[in-house]
């Protein structure tokens, strides 16, 4: 059984920092592209980072230079640094792992962990 869970996630003050972790277990992670997601209230969910499976990163522009994606293929778990955070990076953030072989899909979620940047 495949599970992927995060955690976290908290109330922070703006401009503070928190590390959000992705743990899964029933898969080989290091097979898994990684997706860091988030949806705020009223708002559709978005992409916010995601790393290959080769290292390759990628990030929404509005947390360029303030977040960081990482992986730890060896402990089957992701990271996201969130740094100099700010009210509109509230959100339920949501980590997805995926992968593609031989034409079938493979593709997780987990049930998210609610980020409040406020003072």
């Amino acid at each position: 059984q495949v599970q992927v869970v995060e955690s976290g996630g908290g109330l922070v003050q703006p401009g503070g920092s928190l590390r959000l972790s992705c743990a899964a277990s029933g898969i080989i992670l290091s097979d898994y592209v990684i997706g860091w997601y988030r949806q705020a209230p009223g708002k559709e969910r978005e992409l916010v980072a995601a790393i290959t499976k080769g290292g390759r990163i990628n990030y929404v522009d509005s947390v360029k230079g303030r977040f960081t994606i990482s992986r730890d293929d060896a402990k089957n778990t992701g990271y996201l640094e969130m740094n100099s955070l700010k009210p509109e990076d509230t959100a339920v953030y949501y980590c997805n792992v995926r992968h593609s072989w031989l034409g079938d899909e493979y593709d997780y979620w987990g049930r998210g962990t609610q980020v409040t940047v406020s003072s």
